[in-house]
Order: C-alpha cells, then sequence, then structure tokens
C-alpha cells in the first residue's frame, strides 16, 4: 500500500523526503522483517495470554517422554501470531497485486483456515482427531491445484532464460544476455551443469509444440504433491519446543535470498541463473514470515509459552512449498527441507517395518522391536534421552548446514 502511496504522490508532483526508498526493493524488505518481529513480540504476548483465557491449552498424551506432562495447558494456536506478524507488513510494503504476493497470502489464508480447523476442532469441541485426515488432504490438494494452475495459466508468471553463449552477447546491457519473455514450466536442476529442466520433457513421445501445450498433466501432479509433502513434514516436525520454528526461519531466509537473485536481472546474469520478473516483491513476504517466526521463536524456545499448532505448521510448510515453486527451486526441496524429509521418512518407515514384523513374527514381536523408539525422529532422541533443546539446536544446525548447500549450488555447476 505505501508504494502505491509513492506511486500517488509522485505522479501528482508531490515530493516528501525519503519516501522514495520506498522504490527500492532491499529498503521495504527490511522495513518489513522489523514490523514484523515487532508485531510477534509486542503482540504475541497479547495473543498468548488471550488464548490461555480462553483455554485453548494443549492436550498432552502420556507418551513416556521427559517433561511431557509438564506442557500441558500451554496454549497453542500461537500460528496466529505468525500469521498476523506476516499479513500486516505484507500490505503495507508490497506491491499487493503482485501474482506472486496473491498466491503467497491465498496460500497463508488457505493453510492457517485448514489449521485453525484442526486445532478449534481440538480444542473447543474437545474432539481429540481433529479435523479428518482426508479433509486436509483434499485441503492441501485445493492449494496445490490453485497454485499449479495458476503457475502455468497466468499470463505475469513468465521467466527469461539466458543465451547459452550469453557470456560472450553483452555486458553493458544484461538484459541482452535473456532470451524473450516465456511462459514455460521450467525448473532448476540442482548441483546439474546444465541446470534447466522443462517438464514438458516428461511427454517425450509427443512434438516440442504439443508437449508444452500438454505439460499442465505432469505439471499440476507435481505441484499437488509438493505442497502436500512439504506442509505435512512441517506439521510432522512442530513436535518438541522450538524446532519447527527454527529449521523453517532457516529455510525461509534461503528462498529470500533466492526470491532476490532471481528477481534482479543483474544478480541473475552475474549467477548464470534464470531471470523471474516480478519476483524480487516476493523477497519481502519471506523477509516479513522471517521476522515473524523469529517473534513467534521467541515465546516458543524451551519452556514454549506457545505452541503453533496446526494453524502454524500446516501453513508454514505450505508456504515454504509454494515458495519454492515459483522461485523454479521445487527439485532442491529434498536437500533445503532435510529435516522436514528426514521426520517425515521416519514415520513411513517406523510404520513400514513395523506392519512387516507384525505379519512375520507376530504382533508382540514388532511391538518390542521397532526401528526407532518412537517416531518422528526427535522423539526417538527425546527416548535415548537427548534433551530437547539440544536436539532442536543440533537441527538447527543441520538446517544450516543444508541451507549453505542449497546456495552453494549457484555456482556448483
Amino acid at each position: 500500500m505505501l508504494y502505491y502511496l509513492y506511486e500517488y504522490l509522485t505522479n501528482h508532483g508531490i515530493h516528501i523526503p525519503g519516501l522514495g526508498m520506498l522504490r527500492y526493493i532491499s529498503f521495504r524488505a527490511g522495513m518489513a522483517v522489523l514490523l514484523s518481529l515487532t508485531i510477534a513480540l509486542v503482540y504475541g504476548k497479547r495473543i498468548i495470554n488471550y488464548l490461555r483465557a480462553k483455554q485453548m491449552g494443549e492436550l498432552v498424551r502420556d507418551l513416556g517422554l521427559d517433561g511431557q506432562k509438564q506442557k500441558e495447558g500451554t496454549p497453542t494456536m500461537g500460528g496466529l501470531i505468525i500469521i498476523l506478524a506476516t499479513i500486516i507488513p505484507v500490505l503495507l510494503f508490497t506491491r499487493i497485486t503482485n501474482i506472486y504476493i496473491i498466491l503467497l497470502l491465498v496460500t497463508v489464508l488457505w493453510m492457517g483456515a485448514i489449521g485453525f480447523l484442526d486445532d478449534y476442532l481440538k480444542k473447543i469441541k474437545k474432539n481429540k482427531d481433529g479435523l479428518s485426515g482426508k479433509f486436509k488432504i483434499v485441503g492441501q490438494v485445493g492449494l496445490g491445484l490453485i497454485v499449479g494452475v495458476t503457475m502455468y495459466f497466468h499470463s505475469d508468471i513468465t521467466v527469461k532464460r539466458k543465451y547459452a553463449d550469453a557470456k560472450v552477447v553483452n555486458r553493458n546491457n544484461v538484459e541482452q544476455n535473456f532470451m524473450p519473455t516465456e511462459n514455460i514450466t521450467v525448473s532448476t536442476v540442482p548441483f546439474a551443469k546444465n541446470n534447466e529442466f522443462d517438464y514438458s520433457g516428461f511427454l517425450f513421445w509427443m512434438n516440442d509444440e504439443d508437449a508444452h501445450e500438454w505439460a499442465w498433466v505432469v505439471f499440476i501432479p507435481i505441484v499437488i504433491f509438493i505442497v502436500t509433502a512439504v506442509s505435512n513434514g512441517a506439521n510432522i516436525t512442530d513436535g518438541i519446543d522450538g524446532l519447527a520454528a527454527g529449521t523453517s526461519t532457516i529455510i525461509l531466509l534461503a528462498l529470500a535470498f533466492f526470491a532476490y537473485v532471481s528477481g534482479n536481472i543483474i544478480f541473475a546474469d552475474y549467477l548464470n541463473i534464470m531471470f523471474l520478473p516480478n519476483m524480487g516483491e516476493t523477497t519481502i513476504f519471506a523477509v516479513a514470515m522471517v521476522g515473524a517466526v523469529i517473534g513467534f521463536f521467541w515465546y516458543n524456545t524451551y519452556p514454549a509459552q506457545v505452541f503453533m499448532g496446526d494453524t502454524g505448521s500446516l501453513m508454514l510448510g505450505g508456504v515454504i512449498a509454494v515458495l519454492a515453486i515459483i522461485l523454479r527451486k521445487e527439485l532442491m526441496i529434498p536437500v533445503l527441507c532435510g529435516i522436514f524429509l528426514i521426520e517425515n521418512i521416519s514415520v513411513m518407515l517406523q510404520v513400514a517395518v513395523f506392519k512387516y514384523r507384525k505379519r512375520k513374527f507376530g504382533l508382540e514381536y514388532a511391538q518390542n522391536n521397532r526401528l526407532f523408539k518412537m517416531s518422528p525422529l526427535h522423539h526417538h532422541y527425546q527416548k535415548e534421552g537427548f534433551h530437547e533443546s539440544k536436539i532442536v539446536n543440533r537441527m538447527i544446525i543441520i538446517g544450516v548446514m543444508l541451507a549453505i548447500v542449497c546456495l552453494i549450488t549457484l555456482k556448483m555447476r
């Protein structure tokens, strides 16, 4: 909104000292992260007190974990802090008509609503199972469908790829180093020299024109899968104080950097990557959410004063997935979101091995010989005697290492 105010005043010949800074994404991003952090820190406590007054406390099942029962009654639905602290700076400092910003706002509200409904059923309606798993999946598939269709058909979502011989085309006018704007389903393959992959390549039996026309048949289901997998991964990771918030902050910072360099034609030329027109605005969104999550993290570190609940975890996973997709970095998710992936896999392996051993050796043997002492993986380490703060800190360190690996891929090809 403030950017449009600046444009309006400038067009009418009104020049206010300092207002011209709103032209720069870097300035607006800095202001957005400061405001989101301030909102989360100042109003976070008030939201926590409100949730406590409404008896929105967590009901903890006794799983035999140290310190677990002491958490009973801790307010949940803390994801509302993140949502509030993100949306306000985004509305103030971004160009909200930007299609990428619209997609990300839809993601926040859509996944936040699904998570809120789940938390509401658990805490207010006293339904211990919350929202049925199939309804969560329907919601995630619905969001994936919206994102996939928009990415494929919207005219404002384009890329500019570099010419193969761009190094000798024109160093003074970098725009001439790029091909004309294209609306194609192309993505980035990490660690590969010729690292652009077009989803139409799956339709290898068609000619190029038909393959590009029908690429949505492949692209949209993949988008749906990614949104569902990453949002569930974040949801599973949210099991101990600060883990989901801490790891998500690292991931969002890396995606914010990718958004900035991909949306700046000079950096895109220097790094020899695709230029994504209008992508720079998403930097502001990403850092605003970073500030919001850090502000929430202030209250969520051990011992947590609030839990984000599904309101926050499903929303965070959805936003990370959509950010990666619009940045054409979805193939990097297994590395960048490695903690989410490991947590997801630990649950799937635990279930698969238990079922196999139950069928092969009987129920008693399967119960006494589980693959992990408990899943997800962070609970296994709790059972091993590690304090949850140590588990969180070490997983954040691993998350930082994975993010650095992803940033290095900009030159490792």
